[in-house]
């Protein structure tokens, strides 16, 4: 998949595509139904398919201290949605200067001079241009001038999260908020997934025989409620179950919100400096402050024995499908 940042990046000869514009945060499953849309009309008008999104945050420039918590950061979008076959990736930079830029003038910019659309896919709710005053039926007035069809795809997919709300990138932040990952992984299709950098702690764990790796998360995470949770630390390609937990450690008046995670029965591992993604199963429990070091280090081993056992069985269910 080809990767832009900035209109300038589009190279010269690029020929008609199929667009489709949106922040696509978290590239959840509603997400998915508009990109892959996308995706199989590019191929049956023998054309690539390209994702046009933003960073900022738009809202983070025209409400300068509202950027909400990002589910996915923008490679990890990117990875997400080279799966479900997406040609090109445009990111534009998101400035005042280009927040002011009228409908028919993003148009006449970015998909016409610079895409050269062919056919543009968006869900029912797409705002775009100046204060967002242009519309999925303006674009199909501007789709008449230019030359490019539209076609509108119902993103809104339902289930059990949220109490049967359709799924949303804000409804995934509430629930993650809340710690309820269950319901975030039932919106996203998978996981929700924290990344940063492995930094050195006060290396308690390691103290108590439970050594975490301490990850210093991306700006604007999404980070779950306070807790202990079940999932997996990804290094490098690999997937390690592990027992993370989210918080303050009560247990030792600590004031920083930190992520940590214990690979299972993994030992020797030295992290520092590393890249990693934590990814968030099921929550295990609250967290708390234990009367002594023995009850806390016996509810650290009853935390595993539960993130073990929640792991193992949803990798059962997996191979089962």
């Amino acid at each position: 998949m080809q990767r832009w940042r900035g209109l300038e990046d589009i190279p010269e000869d690029w020929g008609r595509s199929v667009v489709t514009i949106g922040s696509y945060d978290g590239v959840h499953r509603g997400h998915q139904l508009i990109i892959r849309h996308a995706v199989d009309r590019a191929r049956e008008l023998g054309v690539p398919s390209v994702v046009v999104t933003f960073d900022p945050h738009p809202s983070e420039v025209v409400r300068p201290g509202s950027h909400p918590p990002l589910l996915a950061p923008h490679h990890r979008r990117a990875e997400l949605m080279a799966e479900l076959g997406v040609d090109a990736l445009l990111i534009l930079p998101f400035t005042k200067e280009f927040s002011k830029l009228s409908p028919a003038d993003f148009v006449a910019k970015v998909l016409v001079d610079k895409l050269h659309a062919k056919a543009v896919v968006e869900g029912p709710n797409f705002r775009f241009g100046h204060k967002a005053t242009g519309n999925v039926d303006f674009l199909r007035e501007q789709g008449q001038t230019y030359d490019f069809e539209v076609e509108v795809v119902d993103l809104y997919v339902t289930g059990d999260a949220g109490g049967g709300e359709p799924f949303s990138s804000t409804l995934t932040r509430r629930l993650v908020a809340e710690g309820d990952v269950e319901g975030a992984r039932e919106i996203l299709g998978r996981p929700h997934r924290v990344e940063g950098i492995v930094v050195r702690g006060a290396q308690r764990g390691r103290e108590l025989g439970f050594p975490t790796a301490n990850v210093e998360t991306l700006p604007h995470t999404a980070i779950p409620a306070d807790g202990v949770y079940a999932g997996w630390l990804h290094v490098a390609d690999e997937a390690m179950p592990a027992a993370i937990s989210v918080g303050t450690n009560p247990q030792f008046d600590g004031t920083e919100r930190t992520v940590e995670a214990y690979a299972i029965d993994r030992v020797g591992l030295d992290l520092y400096g590393l890249h990693v993604a934590v990814d968030f199963l099921a929550f295990v429990r609250g967290q708390a402050r234990f009367d002594s070091i023995d009850a806390l280090l016996v509810a650290i081993g009853d935390d595993v024995k539960r993130s073990r056992e929640l792991i193992e069985a949803y990798e059962a269910e997996a191979d089962s499908e």
